[in-house]
């Protein structure tokens, strides 16, 4: 996959080379205007950037918001976007200095200034939506404006800052129409990124057309472009299988994508990299949840049958995951595999027998939407209930319901899905596990907290890596959550050209990296 990744960005260099932008020569089929249509089965849970942290909604964020930084394909760095230069100041890491460039505008003409950038992220901060970005921007403090200049004031070092505001968390909008308090409903936005919503039908379909006021690091702009919403992989499948789709992003069921990246069909392009999307088992730590006791959570650990679960269930679309950071990430350990190499029902019985801990253990494992979930967690289940130590109840929820469930923490454990917001192992442990953490899991360690900061504090990352290190042997002992499987990056097309830019694999869509082949 890294050989794949480095092909790539070869061959945007010979692109920019010659001035395209890394991206195809316009075509006839291009200047008819037809949209480019993708098919995905994700969720936008708000298009208001201060009330979703997933990637449904920050897909289409990163095509109609735009932040002070951004990623550029190929690149681990994050470079300006509506900034014209962004540093920090001195060599504490705790003063972030941006220049706005001078010609950045809203969709509807209006001009942005530093006021609305920091407006945007005071009121993230002022709204604190329990769906929203605010677990990345905790080492936050303060930010003054002083005419095109943004200082951004932090608690505590923070290295991975830029990082963190070239993501949908820095997405700036226009204070005439984002209430400073309140969420935005309905489905008009007023951004700057490289397109328009020309309109929204929740659950179903968003019209995106090219932003002509747009300003900023996308050189060229994209061509139209419909985003198609299907509530389950299979129906995704048959829109695939009919064409009425031209680029069908995620998730297509593992039967079908096996069966493309074997043999592709005529004119069919699979683009396929390494995945910085992880799925694991969150649990309930708060007082009264049956997981509440290290014990039954580790007995889990050594209960669950990785390997099963993506060769029976994802037909190895998939690999095995052992540790909190993925592979391909530098930080990447595998501790959880160290502990239990195989699936240990013995070792867990002992584990469990020795806390004093009453058989069977009962519990909910709760799920929502993707592709193979339903197997997924009946397979779960069915392991854990096969060790003789655990009886499982295993419920589906929609998106919506699910988000509000494990936030209010009515779930004993869950399944969820996690795309990485950034290149670095940062956004894998301090949103995730640190003491604000976006799975409102209740799990605390004041140790993890002090390591999460000592990574951050380290401007020089490869640094950092017995920190992380460190990190993953506290997750695999404490086992606030369980990884279980890391997913390849696929992405199906048929005569369109730039689906390989069209994700790093985190959260971004490069929709204006599409054309018509």
């Amino acid at each position: 996959m890294r050989l794949f990744q480095l092909r790539i960005i070869g061959v945007c260099v010979v692109l920019l080379a010659v001035g395209v932008a890394g991206f195809r020569l316009l075509t006839e089929a291009d200047r008819d205007g037809k949209p480019i249509v993708v098919g995905t089965t994700d969720t936008v849970s708000s298009l208001d950037p201060a009330g979703a942290y997933d990637a449904g909604s920050w897909a289409i964020f990163t095509n109609i918001y735009q932040s002070l930084l951004t990623y550029t394909p190929g690149t681990d760095e994050p470079v300006p976007d509506a900034a014209e230069s962004c540093d920090f100041a001195g060599e504490a890491l705790r003063t972030f200095v941006c220049e706005l460039r001078p010609d950045v505008r809203f969709a509807d003409g209006g001009d942005i200034t530093a006021e609305d950038v920091k407006y945007s992220f005071d009121r993230i901060r002022r709204i604190a939506d329990p769906q929203g970005p605010l677990p990345l921007l905790d080492t936050l403090e303060s930010i003054r404006t002083e005419g095109d200049r943004i200082t951004f004031r932090l608690r505590t070092a923070d290295a991975t800052f830029p990082f963190k505001i070239a993501t949908g968390a820095g997405a700036i909008v226009d204070p005439d129409h984002y209430d400073a308090g309140t969420l935005r409903e309905g489905g008009s936005v007023n951004g700057s990124g490289p397109y328009v919503l020309e309109s929204w039908r929740d659950g179903e379909e968003a019209r995106l057309a090219p932003n002509t006021n747009y300003r900023g690091a996308v050189s060229r702009l994209g061509k139209p472009v419909t985003i198609r919403y299907y509530d389950e992989p299979e129906q995704l499948a048959a829109a695939w299988k009919e064409r009425s789709v031209d680029v069908a992003a995620r998730q297509l069921p593992p039967s079908v994508l096996a069966a493309e990246a074997d043999e592709p069909g005529p004119g069919v392009e699979v683009a396929e990299s390494t995945g910085e999307t992880i799925r694991s088992m969150v649990f309930n730590l708060r007082d009264g949840s049956p997981v509440a006791d290290p014990a039954v959570r580790r007995a889990v650990a050594a209960v669950v049958d990785r390997t099963a679960l993506a060769r029976d269930v994802h037909q190895r679309t998939v690999d095995p995951l052992f540790s909190l950071i993925p592979k391909g990430i530098p930080a990447h350990t595998t501790p959880f595999f160290d502990r239990h190499p195989e699936p240990d029902p013995r070792a867990a019985r002992a584990l469990l027998e020795n806390a004093g801990v009453g058989l069977p253990v009962r519990f909910t494992l709760a799920y929502s939407q993707g592709a193979a979930t339903d197997a997924e967690a009946e397979l779960l289940g069915q392991q854990l209930e096969d060790s003789g130590l655990f009886e499982i109840e295993v419920r589906e929820y929609d998106w919506k319901k699910f988000q509000k469930g494990y936030a209010a923490g009515a779930f004993d454990a869950y399944c969820v899905g996690w795309v990485a917001d950034f290149p670095d192992a940062d956004t894998f442990t301090a949103p995730v596990i640190g003491a604000d953490s976006a799975y409102h899991n209740g799990y605390h360690n004041p140790e993890v907290d002090k390591l999460i900061r000592a990574t951050q504090r380290q401007e020089h990352r490869h640094r950092t890596m017995e920190d992380f290190a460190a990190l993953q042997e506290i997750v695999a002992e404490d086992v606030p959550l369980l990884p279980l499987l890391q997913r390849r990056n696929f992405v199906l097309s048929q005569d369109v050209a730039g689906t390989p830019y069209l994700s790093d694999g985190h959260g971004m869509w490069r929709l204006w990296a599409l054309s018509r082949s």
